[in-house]
């Protein structure tokens, strides 16, 4: 009979506004509450022996308008889409011995992602770049 108050007192400290120091500060998420990431995009491109490489880029979104952000939260698989048809339409036309140009790279994901938000606004980032 004595566990009931005792389960009783423990529910209401846990219940308690102060019962949620254990769990620490909300963290913010990598590159700023502005920032969506993408899953990393891949392509196949020819490597200078003549055998087959894979290209990848990290990318993201900056979109501090809150509007435009929440949009573009929800045209993630378009924007996604869309980077990865230009990545390949890129790869395909690389010299095999060059590096991928990330000026160049950079220039058509955001075109891409002008298009597919229907307005400017959105930011893309580049992260890594690796081709193997």
């Amino acid at each position: 009979m004595v566990s009931r108050p005792l389960l009783a007192l423990a529910l209401i400290a846990a219940l308690a506004p102060g019962a949620t120091l254990a769990s620490g500060p909300e963290k913010k998420k990598g590159g700023g509450l502005t920032f969506i990431q993408l899953n990393t995009l891949t392509s196949t491109v020819i490597r200078p022996d003549g055998r087959r490489g894979v290209l990848t880029v990290e990318t993201g979104i900056d979109v501090p308008n809150e509007k435009l952000h929440a949009k573009a939260e929800m045209l993630v698989p378009r924007l996604r889409a869309a980077y990865v048809q230009s990545l390949q339409i890129y790869a395909s036309g690389m010299n095999p011995n060059s590096a991928p140009n990330a000026d160049q790279l950079a220039v058509q994901l955001q075109r891409e992602t002008d298009r597919v938000m229907g307005q400017k606004g959105a930011r893309l980032l580049l992260g890594t770049m690796l081709m193997n």
